[in-house]
């Protein structure tokens, strides 16, 4: 057995404990494997042990494991700030977007959807922490943003992502998470049902899951230690 192999079995035991913990089925949490700046070898790897959701940071990243591994059936998540101008190769290529803050974004998204491939499916970022060095729109601001979201043709929006600062503090993450799961509840009180709360990494995953996460985004302790330069 790999050593990507064992850790994916070690996360999914880690994921399985959280949820029984919660009063949770372990099938109602999704593992997202973040493969951003390993090698495809990496991918493909995880993949052989049965891992299929992979989650990618940057677009010219993306672009290139898509073409080398477009004899595997990946499922592709992009999961980090997407720029205006480079929305065109995400909407092509990726079957989920949780960075969507901004409107602009997701109606780029939804024109430039090739009509040959099923609706994108999208999650709305959120601020739960109120930094000004985070990604994500204001809470107030996401019940007319998912309002003008579910209208556009080429997008399905499937629930909201949030990334909290790093902390140990389990009341702060508790608080965190949960201003999520309420602007969820927010949203089918109005009419918009969503299935998906994309939130908890490596390390606050338990507490994710606690607070109703169903996709955990988690590279670190599959892959290993990110080396970055």
């Amino acid at each position: 057995m790999t050593d990507i192999s064992s850790a994916l079995q070690r996360v999914q035991a880690a994921i399985g404990s959280a949820a029984q913990a919660a009063g949770r089925d372990a099938g109602s949490v999704t593992l997202l494997a973040v493969s951003k700046t390993f090698p495809a070898a990496a991918v493909r790897e995880a993949y052989a042990a049965g891992q299929r959701r992979f989650g990618e940071n940057y677009v010219q990243e993306l672009q290139a494991k898509a073409a080398e591994l477009q004899d595997l059936a990946v499922e592709w998540h992009f999961i980090g700030p997407l720029q205006s101008n480079k929305t065109r190769p995400v909407a092509e290529l990726a079957h989920w977007v949780h960075s969507v803050e901004r409107l602009k974004i997701a109606e780029r998204l939804s024109a430039q959807r090739p009509a040959t491939l099923p609706p994108l499916n999208v999650c709305i970022q959120v601020n739960v922490s109120g930094e000004d060095s985070k990604s994500g729109c204001a809470p107030d601001e996401v019940l007319p943003l998912a309002q003008a979201i579910a209208a556009l043709p080429g997008l399905c929006l499937r629930g909201l992502m949030c990334i909290p600062e790093p902390t140990q503090d389990a009341a702060t993450l508790a608080a965190r998470f949960g201003v999520l799961a309420t602007l969820q509840q927010q949203l089918a009180a109005a009419g918009i049902a969503t299935d998906t709360l994309s939130m908890g990494m490596s390390g606050d995953m338990a507490a994710a899951i606690a607070a109703g996460s169903t996709m955990v985004r988690v590279g670190t302790a599959i892959f290993g230690a990110r080396h970055y330069g």
